[in-house]
Order: structure tokens, then sequence, then C-alpha cells
């Protein structure tokens, strides 16, 4: 005897995949560049995790809340060898600042959502160039301007796969 096929309509996904997946999706743009057989003289790759986190906050403004910046902040911390609480004071930093700038801007467009994730990346990787001067390193602040511009140029295709990765998401 076969069982009979269920529809999905109407249907609602696991609190798992609902929650689950943006986290997911977050901590493995953090693995990346560790992941990668790259070798640099000078940080080339964006900040994977961080950009992630910036398309799934503004495009689900609710999704998650403020403190999410921490636990996924140390993560990057671990995963990328940033000194420990860098990455945690930024992300929690940005998020804080997504969210004044929601109340204060009613309806948004993909412009400002760029602007935003640019000037959210270029304080987190001049932020975290800062830490890592405190914490002994001698590299310029220059350096940083490719890494700037390829997360910049990059926006865009980490909104487009974090928006076709959120339809399999709240699919059932």
């Amino acid at each position: 005897m076969t069982p009979t096929p269920q529809s999905r309509l109407g249907a609602t996904p696991s609190r798992t995949r609902l929650m689950g997946t943006p986290v997911a999706t977050v901590m493995f743009g953090s693995l990346i560049g560790a992941l990668l057989p790259i070798v640099a003289q000078s940080p080339t790759l964006p900040p994977f995790g961080l950009l992630f986190l910036l398309a799934w906050r503004l495009l689900h403004p609710t999704l998650w809340p403020l403190w999410i910046g921490v636990p996924l902040g140390a993560f990057d911390d671990l995963a990328t060898g940033a000194p420990l609480g860098s990455a945690v004071f930024l992300w929690t930093a940005v998020m804080i600042a997504i969210e004044m700038i929601d109340r204060r801007i009613f309806w948004r467009d993909y412009w400002n959502d760029w602007l935003i994730a640019l000037v959210a990346v270029a304080f987190c990787l001049l932020g975290g160039a800062l830490f890592a001067r405190i914490a002994g390193s001698h590299a310029p602040f220059w350096l940083l301007l490719p890494q700037i511009l390829w997360s910049a140029l990059a926006y865009p295709l980490m909104v487009r796969l974090t928006a076709t990765v959120d339809r399999w998401r709240i699919m059932a």
C-alpha cells in the first residue's frame, strides 16, 4: 500500500528551518574565507558573513533581535582569527544603527539598502583593523580599500542569493 501524497499547500515550514537557515547562512559566510585556499598579501575577499547578516537584516527587519550580532560576531571572530570581541562589538553596533535608521526612514529602496550596507561594511572593516592594530598589527588602513570595493560590488549578489535561500526557507 502506497502512502498518499500530502499537499504542501497551507502547510507551514518547521521552526528550525525558519530560524536556523538565516543563522546557518551567516555562519557559512563567515567560514568561506577560512575554507577557500586563497593566499593573499592583503585582504581582498569581502566579509561574506557580514554581507549575509546585512542582507538578511535589510530584507527582513523583524527576523532577528538586536543582540544577534553577539553570537554571530563571536563565531565570525573565531572563524576568521580576528581579535575576539571585535566582530561582536562591531556587528552589534551595526545592528543597532540599522534599527535606528529603520525608525527614522519609513520607506527604503534598493539604493538606500546598498548605501547602508556599504557604510556598515566600511565601518566593520575599519573597526576590525583598529582592533587588530590595538592587538599589535601594523598594517596600513588603505589596504582595506580593495576589500571595501569588492564588498560593495558583491552586496547585490549576496542579496540575490539571500532572497533565493529565503524563498526556499519559507516553502513548506
